[in-house]
């Protein structure tokens, strides 16, 4: 019987370890018809002001151009208006919504709910040291680091029980097919897209969204160019087929955010050399 035990375990180690990239959903069109409906352009838009304040007390603009989060400090004084912000989202219907709206509403969620869950098991060093639900394979994959909330039913919104990867991948971007929805949901990691210190709103996305993409594109946790060798994140690896399904289309995408000097240093490139990504808890704590 131990021995049983101990072959499952290891077994269950070795695809634990085998996990290094965030799973992207087959798809469930269910989820993704029921909210694709959008309310018309003059409907009320949801208020994210507590949202907005949380951010601008909590995450710190580094002069790296890596935004921070001071977990410790959230986690002491504001936990609970969080969890209130979120209690909010949930009993709202995004569907009556205009669609920027919506969109801002989703990615907001996301990130809020990302924020609580890391809170909720603070300290720790990364988000895959998370695990809800899991059993004994949770246990052992947030224990070598391969772990990661992002399937778990955490959310109810109108009716729907929902997991951040529904989110992103049942939501956002089937009904949006939009590249920039990367830049909009956070991870809670370095190598993510930073953390905005406002929330998304209707009223700018568009220019919140091209803020985000230029802000990751010209950083080097998004491309990174040494010689004739390129290194890019791992977001242009993992979901390549929404940055035109190709290398080159990857490129391409880098080169329309690009600055002048990136610019000149991705001119006639073809090829990505490496993927990167960077685990570690986006935490204050870590620097700047």
């Amino acid at each position: 019987m131990l021995r049983k035990l101990w072959i499952l375990a290891v077994s269950a180690l070795s695809a634990a370890v085998m996990a290094s990239s965030p799973a992207v959903s087959a798809g469930n069109d269910d989820v993704t018809r029921f909210f694709s409906a959008s309310g018309p352009d003059t409907a009320a838009a949801f208020d994210h002001g507590t949202w907005t304040g949380l951010l601008g007390k909590y995450v710190v603009a580094g002069s790296d151009g890596v935004n921070r989060v001071d977990y410790r400090a959230w986690q002491s004084n504001d936990h609970q208006t969080l969890k209130g912000y979120l209690k909010a989202l949930e009993s709202a219907d995004p569907r009556q919504l205009s669609r920027n709206e919506k969109f801002a509403y989703w990615a907001n969620l996301y990130n809020a709910k990302t924020i609580d869950i890391v809170l909720d098991h603070y300290p720790i060093d990364s988000i895959r040291q998370i695990s809800i639900g899991e059993g004994l394979f949770g246990f052992i994959k947030k224990s070598v680091g391969a772990g990661g909330p992002w399937k778990a039913k955490v959310l109810k919104v109108a009716g729907h029980e929902l997991s951040l990867d529904d989110i992103e991948h049942q939501v956002l971007r089937p009904i949006y097919k939009d590249p920039r929805v990367h830049y909009s949901v956070n991870c809670s990691s370095f190598g993510c897209p930073n953390l905005g210190r406002e929330a998304f709103n209707g009223t700018h996305l568009e220019s919140q969204l091209d803020a985000a993409a230029k802000a990751y594109v010209n950083d080097p946790r998004g491309f990174t160019i040494e010689g004739d060798t390129i290194k890019a994140s791992s977001i242009y690896q993992w979901f390549q087929a929404d940055f035109g399904g190709s290398v080159q289309g990857v490129l391409d995408h880098a080169r329309k955010y690009a600055n002048d000097s990136l610019k000149v240093k991705l001119e006639g490139r073809t090829t990505i050399d490496n993927y990167f990504y960077d685990w570690s808890l986006n935490n204050i704590k870590r620097g700047s």
